[in-house]
């Protein structure tokens, strides 16, 4: 069964185990990569052989509207280590959506920034929230 993108949150902590919505979030990046591959192979293989190194993970990039008063919000977080998670799925009671990572809660520890993007001819602002992970990123077995 597949599911939408729709009710994906951006959680933050600040004891890592009760989390709030840290901003709305327009898209998401991977929540993991690719592993590095060690080479194995010996002039007995007809092929090179590989085994899994240690996973690369790039920045963690969140695309957000622009607000200014969410911009200075998250500006005041920089450079601090926090605990945050990607939430999937939520409950909805009217217009508003409450997180509750039914569907998924990814947890990392990191370093937020945040800075406005370019924009174009007819097009919003938009900012881009980044964080680098001090940890690996783990699903939550609770959820």
């Amino acid at each position: 069964m597949a599911i939408s993108t729709y009710k994906t949150f951006l959680m933050e902590s600040e004891d890592g185990e009760s989390y709030t919505k840290l901003i709305d979030i327009k898209e998401f990046p991977d929540l993991g990569g690719t592993p590095e591959m060690l080479e194995t192979t010996t002039l007995s293989d007809r092929m090179q052989t590989y085994i899994a190194g240690i996973q690369s993970l790039d920045a963690l990039e969140f695309t957000c509207n622009y607000d200014f008063e969410e911009y200075k919000t998250l500006k005041k977080k920089e450079g601090k280590t926090s605990h945050y998670a990607v939430w999937f799925g939520g409950t909805e009671a009217g217009a508003s959506v409450t997180p509750t990572g039914s569907d998924g809660k990814f947890k990392f520890d990191g370093q937020l920034s945040v800075f406005p993007v370019g924009g174009g001819v007819n097009a919003v602002h938009d900012m881009t929230v980044t964080i680098a992970p001090s940890t690996p990123i783990t699903l939550d077995e609770a959820a």
